[in-house]
């Protein structure tokens, strides 16, 4: 049986050996430990994990600015996909997100990952080609 419930600190190293495993995911200092605390106080009960019988075996993180949602980090162990776990997370996000007025999520997709590029599109997402996107990252930081 399928539990999915809200993400707390305890999830983490299962989180971070599931993105460890997952091919397309990249791995950077933001998902340290202290960067994931943060995450989560600042954007309580937004993010969910699957639990299998065997242990966490999905999990997306969901955060906001006040104006637009955004997801990170979906992921559903590759013996658990096709059954809808990802689509439920999604969806429970989008309804937190809703409660709190925001009606438009944006996400993120490494251009190398076209799995979740096709994943993406066949769940209705829209492709962004009027922007482009601009990350500064302070000198030291390389990897955040």
């Amino acid at each position: 049986m399928l539990n999915i419930r809200v993400m707390t600190m305890d999830d983490y190293d299962a989180v971070l050996a599931l993105m460890s495993k997952t091919p397309g995911i990249s791995l950077r200092d933001a998902d340290s430990r202290q960067a994931t605390a943060r995450y989560l106080e600042r954007n309580p009960d937004m993010s969910f994990v699957a639990e299998s019988g065997s242990g966490l075996c999905a999990c997306v993180m969901c955060g906001h600015d006040g104006r637009r949602g955004y997801l990170q980090h979906l992921l559903v162990s590759p013996e658990f996909r096709r059954q809808g776990i990802a689509r439920a997370l999604v969806m429970r996000c989008l309804s937190k997100l809703e409660a709190l007025g925001i009606h438009k999520c944006h996400l993120d997709v490494l251009k190398t990952n076209d799995a979740a590029a096709r994943y993406w599109q066949r769940q209705g997402w829209q492709l962004r080609e009027d922007i482009d996107r601009y990350s500064f990252t302070r000198p030291g930081n390389a990897n955040a």
